[in-house]
């Protein structure tokens, strides 16, 4: 069965934590550490769709995996820059769902006329352990960003140190660009 995009609605906010929480209890891809409850993941999904594309993949009346845009920098002059978050059920993982999420995304913000993309990566400071790997970093690179800053030491979870990379990519022109 063929995978299709669709709007996330405030009633999917049980099954989209159910995708989340498993990357809170089980990994440092997230810094958050307490899983939040339905109705504030709820609230999460309803304040993004004001402004933003709040998606998910679904096969049939199954939830394989979500992205999402927010504002990258909550003031006026960054209004054509977001940063975009996704996550995919564990067991979806590496059989085209991320990147299906990604391009439509993609199309939905150029269509709104931002301009750029940022993701903020949790990456292993040193060595991949069994909670953090470089793959999202990887799956970004696949998909045109670059990286253009690194916060070391950042985050503290699960007893250890992690680091962030500030990734971007940059969509369409701009007027008056250098």
């Amino acid at each position: 069965m063929d995978i299709e995009i669709r709007d996330a609605l405030e009633s999917d906010a049980d099954v989209l934590l159910e995708i989340y929480s498993h990357y809170i209890r089980n990994t440092a891809v997230t810094f958050e550490i307490d899983v939040p409850s339905v109705a504030e993941f709820s609230g999460r999904i309803s304040r993004t769709k004001k402004k933003f594309p709040y998606i998910c993949a679904v096969r049939g009346d199954r939830i394989l995996g979500y992205a999402y845009a927010g504002p990258f920098i909550e003031r006026c002059a960054c209004r054509f820059s977001v940063e975009l978050s996704i996550y995919v059920n564990p067991n979806e993982r590496g059989c085209g769902v991320g990147r299906l999420l990604y391009e439509t995304l993609e199309r939905r913000l150029e269509e709104i006329g931002i301009k750029n993309m940022y993701a903020h990566i949790a990456v292993p400071t040193c060595a991949e352990d069994e909670y953090l790997s470089f793959d999202s970093k990887k799956f970004h690179e696949r998909m045109g960003f670059v990286t253009v800053g690194k916060f070391t030491d950042c985050a503290n979870k699960f007893g250890r140190w992690y680091s962030l990379v500030c990734m971007e990519k940059m969509l369409g022109t701009k007027d008056g660009e250098c």
